[in-house]
């Protein structure tokens, strides 16, 4: 049976599953209900047959596309959902958000063959709690539902490289930003900010500081260019964020 759905292996040793989390050993005394989503009816087929042979683990419906997957995820409220990522009509990550929107408890593992970066972070931004490619093995199968149904995370090692590889450059791009010494602004223009931030509109600026409402729009637009933002609402946030500006 392991052979009937293709592209899977029964003795990959290096494709063990990475799991991240805790709760593994925990016990469930119902099956674990999945709802198995592929455009392809053979595969579909295929994960039936392997996850019947499981006692704890349920099949309870299948969709062949995201749009389908949506409807009977609102109808089964499934545990766990395994889905492909790329399907037509809808896609798995674009169905993924709608699912956890009309199933909030389930949880959503990708069973696919695109090993992209692109598509696994998209996944994982979706809510996915999972990302396997479908060369694993049919017994991983299994295993990663019941760890993603006990709290893990589980993801192909290839893609947990990849993905490390990512957190490890968004933290390098986000120390090179602090070294980046924010946009100085003058005293007046601080002064304009921190009246912005207190909700005044440019007429009371221009009464509070004795200066023209004109010349308080320059002031707004001068800052937005500085700081490379788009509104004073963001100008204030940015500030903040930054402790251009404090406001106590």
């Amino acid at each position: 049976m392991a052979d009937s759905f293709g592209p899977m292996r029964d003795d990959d040793a290096d494709g063990d599953v990475v799991g991240m989390g805790s709760n593994a050993g925990s016990s469930r005394k119902e099956p674990i209900r999945v709802l198995v989503v592929d455009d392809h009816a053979l595969f579909r087929r295929g994960l039936e047959i392997v996850l019947a042979a499981e006692e704890d683990i349920q099949v309870v419906g299948e969709a062949g596309d995201g749009a389908e997957a949506v409807d009977k995820a609102a109808d089964l409220l499934p545990d766990i959902v395994l889905m492909d990522v790329r399907m037509p009509k809808r896609g798995g990550i674009e169905a993924c958000t709608s699912i956890k929107e009309v199933a909030p408890s389930a949880k959503i593992i990708m069973l696919t063959i695109s090993d992209e970066e692109a598509d696994l972070y998209d996944a994982i931004k979706a809510g996915a709690t999972g990302y396997l490619l479908k060369e694993i093995s049919t017994d991983e199968v299994a295993t990663a539902i019941r760890a993603v149904a006990d709290g893990q995370s589980q993801i192909s090692p290839s893609m947990a490289s990849k993905l490390l590889t990512e957190f490890k450059s968004m933290i390098q791009r986000t120390d090179e930003r602090r070294l980046v010494p924010a946009p100085r602004l003058t005293d007046r223009e601080l002064e304009v900010l921190k009246l912005v931030a207190t909700g005044m509109n440019n007429r009371d600026i221009a009464k509070e500081l004795f200066i023209s409402e004109n010349t308080v729009k320059n002031h707004v637009r001068n800052i937005l260019e500085k700081l490379q933002l788009h509104s004073r609402m963001e100008a204030v946030v940015y500030a903040m964020r930054e402790k251009i500006l404090e406001i106590r």
